[in-house]
């Protein structure tokens, strides 16, 4: 029980890679609110984590929008009884070359994915530090903050985004015994992604990655606890990659560098 008595946000926490962090935090002894667009979705999450012996509270918000965002700190602050860990996770993607991309486009993907991390960091900084107990905000970025991804250029804008902010954060953060860092995936299983990984996708991929595998959104949640926990205490403005050594490798899949 790595976080016993410590209270946690997860947003988009109603679906995929969000509900298994939400679901290990808890496992690990943490209380937990869930803040979705997904009510429903949201209300089940928080139902499995006060069937595992924890308290819970799902909360409907908007995190795009700042008022919202306030609002539901607030909540999650009065149910709980203080927040120290703040997972931002919640985020959205579009497809099309960024040439061909809308203003409308552009601004629903860096409202949803980069703005809301600062909304919902700011709200909750300012609790942290009004409580001096210290506190974690990890920020879900993606293997594609470093990686182009064709036809997704205002996601990986977004992601990159959060990435340098991460780092202003813990600086800033840091006299407050607040430590900011990211988690990084690479290809995940999630209810969004999963249609995404046919044949033809995943041979491709497992070309590139060197373990051969699409991660399970727990294996995500895993990177997650260890930054939440004192294991990380050490640990402030720093991305954790978890990509099956995507990033890293610099082969060449099938080719011969020396001949006989």
């Amino acid at each position: 029980m790595r976080l016993a008595g410590k209270n946690a946000i997860v947003t988009g926490g109603a679906a995929g890679i969000g509900k298994a962090i939400a679901l290990a935090l808890a496992n690990e002894g943490a209380d937990v609110a869930i803040a979705d667009v997904q009510v429903e979705k949201a209300a089940a999450v928080a139902e499995q984590i006060r069937a595992m012996g924890r308290r819970a509270v799902s909360i409907q918000c908007d995190v795009g929008d700042s008022t919202q965002v306030d609002a539901m700190v607030s909540r999650a602050n009065a149910d709980l009884g203080g927040i120290h860990i703040l997972v931002n996770n919640a985020a959205i993607i579009s497809a099309g070359t960024f040439w061909e991309v809308s203003d409308e486009t552009w601004n629903k993907i860096i409202r949803n994915n980069l703005s809301s991390v600062f909304y919902c960091s700011r709200a909750v900084a300012r609790l942290m530090i009004a409580q001096k107990q210290g506190g974690r905000i990890i920020n879900m970025s993606s293997i594609h903050a470093t990686l182009s991804e064709p036809t997704a250029g205002p996601y990986t804008a977004a992601k990159g985004g959060i990435e340098a902010f991460s780092r202003t954060m813990a600086t800033e953060l840091a006299p407050y015994k607040i430590l900011v860092n990211c988690v990084a995936p690479g290809a995940t299983y999630s209810e969004l992604t999963t249609p995404m990984y046919t044949d033809s996708v995943k041979k491709a991929l497992f070309q590139r990655v060197p373990l051969k595998e699409i991660a399970q959104p727990e294996w995500i949640a895993a990177g997650v606890v260890f930054l939440a926990s004192d294991d990380a205490r050490y640990m402030t403005g720093q991305v954790l990659t978890l990509d099956g050594g995507y990033v890293m490798d610099g082969s060449l899949p099938g080719a011969s560098y020396w001949t006989e």
